[in-house]
Parts: structure tokens; C-alpha cells; sequence
């Protein structure tokens, strides 16, 4: 966790942030990667009007967000690894879930959200690529499901997201970010979390929802 921002730290998180978004085009919006930040720093970008946090970790997130309980309700997403023993707390803190790589986890989450009473919005992960590192559906997989898939409620399917393979050139990326949009379009999904700080620009310009920014915005994490 980095220390507490003081006066010159906030005031680089604002340079920033009102960077970001004089670049950011009208259907794009900012998910701010606050994993490994402190509330503090958090609360920071809070006081400069930015409410969508993006987190990987289950027991960090809950400190924040009990950190931060005197605030107004922010807009909490899930961006890490969902495992299955973790669905219940996961779903419990946050409304938007970006993780969902089988159906069996989508399933799961269907019925634990229909226990607790919730309306999750879940993403679906997608390979576009071969890539051993990462998890989700390949389209011919997500293609081949999507009717179990859409009939999800309680939780409601809005979008798809996608990683681009580490060592992959811009052009290949765009062409990635291309794929993912046309796909999203395909299945009438309105939503698309793709692109991180190094890429942002081009997941944008691609049609990209929500773009996730951590380092960009924040620093790097010490």
C-alpha cells in the first residue's frame, strides 16, 4: 500500500485525472484500479469527482470500503481472478463483476445472487489471442454458451472485457479491441472493459465502456 497522499500527491492525482478525461471519449468511461492504493488516495480522487473503483483483491477492498463508509455509495468493480469459494463476499461488495470466464462460475454466480438477494452486472472474459496466462472464454466457446449465458437473473450480463497478450503490437491490439466491440455489438451487449494504462487511447477509440487505469492515474504502487 502506498502512503497517504499529501498536497503534492493530490495535486498530481488532479494533473492527472483531469488529463484522462479531456482525452476520453464521450462513451468511455474511467474505472480508477485502485488495488494496492490506500482509502486515503482513494478518497482523494473521490473529492475530484471520481466515483467507479476497480479492485483484485477481496479482504483489501473490504478495508477500504469500510474505510471509506462515511462516504456516499461508490460504484465498487471487481477486476481480479473470481474464485468459486469467493463468490459470495465478492458479490456482497461490489455491483459490477468483470471476471466471468466459464459458465460454471457465471452459473454459480446466478445462484448465490439469487440467495443474497442482489443484481450483480457481470462482464464475460474473452481470449481473442492464445494466451496460457490468461483465463476466459474463447469466442467460439462464448458463442456456443451465450444461450445459457444471457439468462443469467438475477445477475444481468452487460459486457464483455478483454487483456490484450502481453508483447502484443498496436495494430495487433487495435485489431484486438476491434474484435471485442463488434462481438459485444453481436450479442446487443452494450458494455466493453478493455484497456489499461498503456493502452487506453486505442481501447477508446475502439469503443471501449470502460477503460481500467491504475497506474496512469495513481502512480506506480510502492
Amino acid at each position: 500500500m502506498v502512503a497517504e497522499p499529501d498536497g503534492d500527491l493530490q495535486g498530481r492525482l488532479q494533473e492527472r485525472l483531469q488529463a484522462i478525461r479531456a482525452e476520453l471519449p464521450a462513451h468511455t468511461r474511467l474505472l480508477a484500479v485502485s488495488k494496492g492504493q490506500s482509502a486515503a488516495a482513494i478518497r482523494q480522487a473521490v473529492a475530484l469527482g471520481q466515483r467507479s473503483f476497480g479492485e483484485s483483491r477481496l479482504q483489501e477492498a473490504q478495508a477500504k470500503q469500510r474505510e471509506l463508509a462515511d462516504l456516499e455509495p461508490l460504484d465498487w468493480h471487481f477486476i481480479g481472478r473470481l474464485q468459486a469459494n469467493k463468490v459470495r463476499p465478492v458479490l456482497r461488495a461490489f455491483g459490477t463483476i468483470h471476471v466471468i470466464d466459464s459458465l460454471a462460475l457465471a452459473q454459480r454466480v446466478q445462484r448465490i445472487a439469487a440467495d443474497e438477494g442482489l443484481a450483480p452486472r457481470v462482464l464475460f472474459q474473452v481470449k481473442f489471442r492464445p494466451d496460457a496466462a490468461k483465463g476466459g472464454f474463447s469466442v467460439a466457446e462464448l458463442q456456443q454458451l451465450w444461450p445459457q449465458l444471457r439468462e443469467l437473473a438475477p445477475a444481468l450480463p452487460v459486457g464483455l472485457m478483454t487483456i490484450t497478450p502481453l508483447g502484443l503490437g498496436p495494430a495487433d491490439s487495435a485489431a484486438v479491441f476491434a474484435e471485442c466491440r463488434a462481438l459485444a455489438d453481436a450479442l446487443s451487449l452494450p458494455e466493453c472493459s478493455m484497456g489499461m494504462s498503456g493502452d487506453w487511447r486505442m481501447a477508446g477509440a475502439a469503443g471501449s465502456s470502460w477503460v481500467r487505469i491504475g497506474s496512469a492515474l495513481f502512480g506506480q504502487r510502492v
